[in-house]
């Protein structure tokens, strides 16, 4: 089941190719928790350097995706959406783990899950899954800033 597809992705992103880490959104409930998918191709641009003999999809971009899902939770759960230009920052990663590589033909299953929010700091606890087997997990910290005048 899709709840958002790429485009509506775009909608609440300002990411696109090649950092648009999402591919759809299939779970969500407002406030608690969202899951998204990303299709790992052979295509992605760093596969050419990460790496040439042994294709890795890069850690830093695995947490991005998951501060992707997370930022789509956040504004997902707001009750007043935020204003048009508004940017979600990544402002904190702690605990991150990574378990298992992540290769060409993977599909990641995004898990973000909400723990709190304080002074417009978000706080989410989000896990990487290939095939039901944990990759990465983090807890990540973002926030939503209003655009510049």
């Amino acid at each position: 089941m899709t709840i958002l597809n790429s485009d509506q992705i775009k909608n609440l992103l300002p990411h696109r190719y090649p950092f648009l880490l999402l591919d759809r959104v299939i779970e969500f409930e407002k406030n608690k928790y969202l899951t998204a998918i990303k299709n790992v191709t052979a295509n992605e641009p760093f596969f050419q350097g990460h790496f040439p003999e042994q294709a890795i999809m890069p850690g830093v971009l695995i947490i991005e995706a998951m501060a992707q899902a997370s930022a789509i939770l956040g504004e997902l759960s707001m009750d007043i959406s935020p204003p048009e230009g508004a940017l979600y920052y990544l402002v904190g990663v702690d605990k991150a783990r990574f378990r298992k590589i992540v290769e060409p033909g993977d599909q990641l299953s995004l898990e973000v899950d909400f723990v709190t929010v304080r002074r417009n700091i978000w706080k989410f606890s989000a896990t990487a899954r290939v095939d039901k087997s944990i990759v990465a997990s983090a807890i990540l910290l973002t926030t939503v800033t209003d655009p510049e005048p």
